[in-house]
């Protein structure tokens, strides 16, 4: 985590081939379906590991640990570097948060470059749909809670044409930053 609370520790899984022209048409409805049909298999169930492979629709991808430069994590970036696709994709990302105490007001705060969801836990949490800009805490999700100890957050970003991206914390009830809680990939 960075001074404002973004978590900054991901593992990336290769993004999926999902070819889209445009960014327009990610409603919900379209959003919940791309991503119930290219989920793949472990996916929020278990951790992945950083050179874990996996095999989705016969083409093998690969998790990969990202330790974020910034505020936000550069997905267009991350997949040039692998030369993989960069353009109507879909990435998954998993990290895991550590809570000291349980802190149930917590909200799950998340901007992201083109739509998004996110589950902690497994539970749904937070949903960005629509063709989107990244801005900071764009959506805040209701108190959702963290548990003292292990809580693993999941999220997949879909992006058509256009640079992708997201940024992640955990606020407060008064959207002030949660700073106590540590981010690791195990």
């Amino acid at each position: 985590m960075d001074e404002d609370g973004f978590v900054r520790r991901w593992m990336l899984l290769e993004p999926i081939a999902k070819p889209n022209r445009t960014n327009q048409l990610f409603t919900s409805d379209y959003v919940r379906k791309a991503l119930a049909e290219d989920r793949p298999t472990g996916i929020g169930t278990q951790m992945p590991k950083d050179g874990q492979s996996v095999t989705h629709k016969g083409t093998k991808l690969t998790w990969h640990a990202l330790d974020a430069t910034q505020w936000d994590a550069k997905l267009f970036y991350f997949a040039a570097a692998y030369g993989k696709p960069t353009y109507g994709v879909i990435f998954w990302t998993a990290t895991v948060i550590e809570a000291p105490r349980d802190i149930p007001d917590a909200h799950l705060a998340v901007g992201s470059n083109s739509a998004s969801m996110w589950w902690l836990n497994g539970k749904e949490t937070a949903a960005l749909f629509g063709d989107r800009r990244m801005v900071m805490d764009d959506v805040i999700s209701p108190a959702v809670g963290l548990k003292k100890g292990r809580n693993v957050l999941y999220g997949a970003v879909i992006n058509g044409p256009g640079l992708s991206d997201f940024a992640v914390r955990f606020v407060d009830g008064k959207g002030q930053p949660i700073r106590d809680i540590t981010v690791g990939l195990r």
